[in-house]
């Protein structure tokens, strides 16, 4: 039987922590990373998000392994291949607020959301039958572009000073399954799969 560090050692080298996103062009995100720099300039402390991180996540899967992995590429690409390409923009800046901080500050979507949710609920609901656990919220799709935000104002006064945000068009036709992990102290995502939509 395997000691303790030899089984931790032996699941970190077979467990990806992972999950199902949109990547976003390089022009969409140098136009995200402009309006984060603008929003800090009124913080006072928070974690902000590395402009190679922006993405728009569809389902978070927590740590999958090799079997696991297979078997959602076998979803996604079934699911994918059906899926017509679709448009959206990038909208308003928005939080959620955590106790003492904005735990999440992030920026909107709009354009055409119908299918965007709908193919997020289609993930969801194939990926609950091979068992991974079906959402409990309503998913409200989102960029994230800092954490735990202390602002010197109120964020409503500041969303105002920004004035209107729209950028796109985001062109969405495909998927990715993303890796998630810490890189000399830095979160840092990188692709393990993509499905290319029906064209």
């Amino acid at each position: 039987m395997l000691q303790t560090t030899e089984y931790i050692q032996l699941k970190r080298v077979i467990m990806i922590r992972a999950f199902i996103g949109v990547e976003l062009e390089n022009d969409i995100k140098e136009h995200i990373y402009e309006l984060q720099q603008r929003l800090r300039r009124y913080a006072a402390k928070g974690r902000w998000e590395r402009i190679g991180n922006y993405h728009l996540t569809l389902k978070f899967l927590d740590e999958i392994n090799v079997s696991q992995q297979k078997q959602i590429d076998e979803v996604l690409r079934r699911i994918c291949a059906e899926q017509s390409p679709f448009r959206l923009e990038a909208a308003e800046p928005g939080i959620f607020n955590g106790r003492d901080s904005i735990r999440v500050l992030w920026l909107g979507l709009g354009g055409n959301l119908r299918p965007l949710r709908s193919f997020a609920g289609k993930i969801d609901s194939c990926l609950s039958q091979i068992g991974f656990t079906p959402e409990n919220r309503r998913f409200a799709p989102h960029i994230t572009i800092g954490r735990d935000i202390v602002f010197e104002c109120p964020f409503e006064q500041i969303r105002e000073s920004i004035g209107p945000v729209k950028y796109g068009p985001i062109d969405v036709a495909k998927a990715t399954l993303f890796k998630s992990e810490q890189i000399q102290g830095k979160r840092v995502y990188s692709k393990v799969s993509e499905y290319a939509f029906r064209q």
